[in-house]
């Protein structure tokens, strides 16, 4: 099912265009958006591999990789009311590690600090790659010279990276090869492991610790900051090669052990490239994620004890209409959720979409599609934050035959 022609034509305007509501995957139903206004984007052609996060007083910074030269620069913009403000470039290299999954990030982790992160390439070999940082203790004004969290040294893949409030410092998790030391530095040898760092506003690297020795190889992290601390969901494996989506909480200078979100029983010989997300609003804590365990699904649950246990999760996504994952999440103030997906028209295609869980836990009737029928690779991980109480969403979207520019709405809820 494709969007009615004003929502296509929307899509590819960079003009403000406001809609009295979105269609739904069902049709006919009532839904519980009331309007949908495409923000015109600060990134320029070409651009991609978008992602957002909130700072502590509530502004939306959206970030982003752009051509630059022979390689690429990290930029971002801030929300302010109804529009961006001009991009801001904090770094560019012809060395970087660019794709479509693995993307780079700025983060207001305090209302003073923030942190950045890309990807830069170790060796020739092609998962051989480390992350690179760099802080800010002037709310992104300058920034520190970029160094890494991982002191290996080893020419393997270290990426993934949430970066988050820690201990009066910057939080860093991220997947680490170091152990996957096969032929040319390429996937093999151990397993992936996931680790933690701990950052000063500073830029100095006060401790590095290992939070899980075996997980799954290329799956996105995510992490919210309680009020018991940081709790970190990402995709574990096992020896017998299950993998599900497992938590592990900040526990005085260490990690507890993993909780299991959920036993979905997954049980695949490889890395789905698809990791889970999380969202919070006091105590409450909610998870999303894709699995293929019986079937390829998006799935959601909610905990009401900060991430001590979660509900029988619920199945977000349209079925029979199937779905490439790729989810993020939000909660609302009212103690909704919402969770965006991309569902799956053809190969290799699909819409953006949004589906609404009430804060009764019950799953609004439709799902929404955002989105023209887009290239699915290209669309990448679509990001969801609030701005008060409304939604922002990116993504990458195509523009033309050969281009593609990130994309940015704001969806305000009907209440």
């Amino acid at each position: 099912m494709g969007n009615p022609p004003i929502q296509q034509f929307c899509a590819l305007l960079a003009t403000v265009c406001l809609l009295p509501a979105l269609a739904t995957a069902a049709g006919g139903g009532a839904f519980s958006w009331k309007a949908v206004e495409a923000i015109p984007s600060p990134a320029g052609p070409d651009s991609g591999q978008p992602h957002l996060a909130a700072a502590p007083d509530g502004t939306v910074v959206l970030s982003w990789l752009a051509p630059a030269g022979d390689g690429h620069a990290l930029r971002y913009s801030r929300l302010d009311g109804e529009s961006w403000s001009e991009p801001v470039e904090i770094a560019r290299g012809d060395d970087w590690f660019v794709n479509w999954a693995d993307f780079p990030s700025v983060v207001p982790v305090t209302d003073t600090v923030w942190a950045a992160h890309w990807l830069a390439k170790s060796a020739d070999s092609t998962y051989a790659y480390d992350v690179m940082l760099m802080v800010s203790d002037d709310a992104g004004e300058s920034w520190s010279e970029p160094f890494r969290p991982h002191t290996d040294g080893t020419p393997t893949e270290h990426g993934f990276v949430t970066l988050f409030p820690w201990q009066d410092a910057v939080g860093v998790v991220w997947l680490d090869g170091r152990n996957m030391t096969g032929s040319h530095g390429d996937h093999g040898g151990g397993g992936m492991t996931l680790r933690s760092a701990l950052v000063s506003p500073e830029g100095e690297l006060l401790d590095g610790q290992l939070v899980d020795g075996l997980v799954c190889d290329c799956c996105q992290t995510d992490a919210v900051v309680t009020e018991d601390g940081p709790l970190v969901v990402y995709r574990n494996r096992t020896e017998d090669e299950i993998r599900d989506i497992q938590a592990v909480r900040a526990d005085g200078d260490g990690w507890s052990e993993p909780m299991s979100v959920h036993d979905d029983g997954w049980k695949i010989a490889g890395c789905p490239v698809n990791g889970p997300a999380i969202s919070t609003d006091g105590r409450q804590i909610d998870v999303a994620w894709y699995t293929a365990a019986d079937e390829p699904a998006v799935r959601f649950a909610r905990s009401h004890d900060g991430g001590e246990t979660y509900s029988e999760p619920l199945h977000v996504d349209l079925a029979p209409r199937p779905t490439w994952g790729r989810v993020d999440v939000v909660t609302l103030e009212d103690g909704s959720s919402v969770v965006s997906y991309v569902d799956h028209t053809a190969p290799g295609r699909g819409h953006v979409m949004l589906r609404e869980i009430t804060a009764a836990g019950e799953l609004a009737p439709d799902a929404s599609f955002l989105s023209g029928d887009e290239p699915a690779r290209q669309v990448g991980f679509p990001q969801i934050a609030r701005d008060d109480n409304d939604l922002i969403v990116a993504w990458t979207s195509a523009e033309g035959e050969n281009s593609h520019r990130v994309r940015t709405i704001r969806v305000t809820p009907n209440r």
